[in-house]
């Protein structure tokens, strides 16, 4: 909780961390644009930080257990890059269609039903490739070969865009926390609270798959069925968060490493809440630091959470000699 507060404190404009709680509580601020600045700006952005977060870390959780790859993270699948193929279709391929078309590209909701378009048709590929192919590794190739493919396609669209087309597009792949409005976040957590759940399902086939499929299949689990579920909801969170707040990298890769490191545990009914918490306290701290505190300017979050993220986790991990895998 303290970690949202001092979040939604910082910003342009200093807000005194008392008025914070009395806004959040109900009450009203000693000035009326405090109030529209925390509710409508920097609440939102905060909720987005924890949902997104937990989010990514949950999904890079799934995917190394899945896989048995410590390098596995929620974007292996490509349903990231289907998104990416989806937003570059509609930015840089709107010189095309032009009109009305290219008008809509200013639209929130339009660009994430763009991202939503390219995520659900690589998942749609996913699945089928998953219900044919027996080895999962093999699945993981394919996963990547579609991420090749999406950035082959993005990289001959940026080609033949014009320069304004190409800085939109390279802006929303600096990925964004901001500008959604409680009906976005509305529909953003309704799909998010459907994956958070659906986990539930999964806890004991992950625990069985760290010991590999063969062990798994001894104890009466359906490979199959829970590869399916395990893919079904890594594509529906990466894919809603994809769509809503960019391509937000590190954070599915390092935080189940961290959350292993810290709880000192394998089992899943343990690493799937506290992956989901440090992700979210991780995010929200980069959100902080991005917002340069004082300063109208906002960095990147994509470059806070390696600039800053990264180093921390080869630290800890350089002085962790064991990690449970």
């Amino acid at each position: 909780m303290c970690f949202l507060i001092i979040n939604i404190s910082l910003g342009s404009v200093r807000i005194p961390i008392s008025e914070i709680i009395s806004i959040l509580t109900g009450g009203e601020s000693v000035k009326s644009s405090w109030d529209i600045i925390v509710i409508n700006y920097r609440l939102p952005k905060a909720m987005t930080a924890i949902m997104v977060g937990s989010g990514l870390s949950i999904s890079g959780l799934l995917m190394q257990t899945l896989f048995r790859n410590p390098l596995a993270g929620p974007f292996v699948l490509g349903i990231s890059s289907g998104a990416s193929l989806g937003v570059a279709l509609f930015i840089l391929g709107s010189g095309l269609f032009g009109g009305l078309f290219g008008s809509l590209i200013v639209s929130n909701w339009s660009m994430a039903f763009a991202a939503s378009i390219g995520s659900f048709i690589v998942l749609s590929a996913i699945i089928v490739a998953a219900n044919k192919i027996r080895n999962t590794m093999s699945i993981l190739i394919i996963g990547l070969m579609f991420g090749s493919l999406t950035s082959a396609v993005i990289s001959v669209l940026s080609y033949f865009s014009e320069a304004e087309q190409i800085q939109q597009y390279q802006f929303w792949s600096f990925g964004s926390l901001g500008n959604l409005t409680w009906n976005e976040i509305l529909i953003f957590f309704v799909i998010y609270l459907v994956g958070i759940s659906a986990t539930s399902l999964v806890i004991k086939p992950l625990n069985s798959l760290l010991l590999g499929e063969n062990y798994a299949i001894s104890l009466g689990v359906n490979i199959k069925k829970s590869r399916n579920i395990i893919l079904l909801i890594t594509s529906l969170l990466t894919g809603v968060i994809t769509a809503f707040s960019g391509p937000i990298a590190f954070i599915g890769l390092a935080v189940p490493h961290l959350a292993k490191i810290f709880f000192m545990s394998s089992n899943h009914k343990i690493l799937i809440p506290s992956t989901a918490i440090i992700g979210a306290i991780i995010l929200l701290i980069c959100d902080s630091i991005a917002q340069l505190p004082n300063s109208s300017f906002i960095l990147p979050i994509n470059a806070i959470t390696s600039l800053f993220g990264a180093p921390i986790v080869i630290w800890l991990l350089v002085r962790k000699k064991k990690i449970y895998v």
